[in-house]
């Protein structure tokens, strides 16, 4: 290969790696919009007045993982405790979010903004506490519930437009079916 080749193919190696920078750029880009509009929702909705209840002292406890700065998030942990949840919300990253999300068995494609554990199961993004409860109830042999996205109008999500939305289930393999249409 003569110099001229060398130099070609490091050109395009070079615009390679910057193309799928800006992919990974775009997505990251992409998460904090969406998380910014939220957070501007969510301050909104904060204004307005909460009945906060008291846990049930037989309620399981709900772990949630998220990062510190979506609002969505936060207002999902305070759902779940006017629901009578005892709720540990764990700040962290969102390398360490992604993560954990995989290694808890969710596939990219059904992940959302937060993960929690009950009882060993997970559920992924901004599940109904209706679907939580019939699912400790009947201990499907599943991973858990996910409502993948960010979709307006689920628990915790604000939005001007709400939209009808799947809870999938997820087994083992990391497959989905439909759990309840809301």
């Amino acid at each position: 290969m003569n110099a001229s080749a060398w130099k070609g193919l490091a050109v395009g190696i070079g615009i390679g790696a910057i193309a799928a920078g800006a992919v990974i750029f775009t997505r990251a880009q992409k998460l904090n919009a969406e998380r910014a509009a939220m957070a501007e929702a969510a301050k909104a909705e904060a204004a307005l007045p909460v009945s906060v209840a008291t846990a049930d002292p037989n309620a399981p406890t709900i772990t949630v993982y998220k990062t510190a700065t979506c609002g969505c998030c936060k207002l999902w942990v305070s759902y779940l405790q006017e629901n009578g949840y005892n709720v540990v919300a764990k700040d962290i990253s969102d390398a360490e979010l992604t993560s954990f999300t995989r290694d808890k068995g969710v596939p990219d494609e059904l992940s959302s903004c937060h993960t929690a554990i009950v009882n060993g199961y997970v559920l992924e993004g901004h599940v109904p506490v209706a679907d939580i409860k019939k699912m400790l109830a009947e201990k499907p042999n599943i991973i858990g519930l996910t409502v993948p996205g960010m979709v307006p109008g689920t628990p915790g999500m604000p939005g001007a437009t709400p939209q009808h939305y799947d809870v999938l289930a997820i087994d083992k393999q990391g497959h989905s079916t439909v759990y309840s249409k809301n």
